[in-house]
């Protein structure tokens, strides 16, 4: 099977074994795509506490705690709301050790200057380091998905990738 997103979900949960950490979700974008990505390897309770999905901004403020003024200003898409998504799920898990967060403009109708764009953070409780990447997705469709689907599984492969990463640092 060739699927980008599993193969990066399992070096996740190998680095979450070997660390023995377990991980948190705030989705947006992807719409609990990673965290669904992550549940299908086996054994991986051990380690996977849930993810928020969040996709609404009144959602995002309510839920994990995203300053409304930054849904405003800077946007929704922006490095300070990926960071206080990350900061702000792993902080209502405290049985996390990390938290990945993913926030993003899809398409269509995506602001000017900002189709494809998409920022993710990661939370480490231990050192409380936030670490943030932003990433401009494909144009193209792949295979028979629609654009935006196609976007959603490479923002997963994405953010599975970067939180692996930030694990085995």
């Amino acid at each position: 099977m060739n699927d980008p997103a599993f193969a990066a979900a399992l070096d996740l949960a190998t680095g979450l074994r070997e660390k023995a950490l377990k991980i948190v979700f705030a989705e947006s974008c992807t719409a609990g795509l990673a965290s669904a990505t992550l549940a299908r390897i086996p054994g991986i309770s051990d380690h996977h506490c849930g993810s928020a999905v969040v996709y609404r901004l009144d959602t995002k403020h309510h839920w994990i705690d995203v300053p409304e003024a930054w849904l405003i200003n800077p946007g929704p898409v922006s490095r300070e709301v990926a960071e206080a998504m990350a900061t702000g799920v792993l902080q209502k898990t405290p049985e996390a050790d990390i938290a990945a967060a993913i926030t993003g403009h899809l398409g269509p109708n995506a602001p000017a200057g900002m189709d494809g764009l998409i920022w993710m953070a990661v939370a480490v409780r231990k050192t409380a380091a936030v670490t943030t990447r932003s990433v401009v997705l494909s144009t193209e469709a792949k295979h028979t998905m629609t654009l935006r689907e196609s976007r959603q599984h490479e923002a997963t492969t994405a953010l599975l990738h970067f939180a692996a990463e930030n694990v085995s640092k």
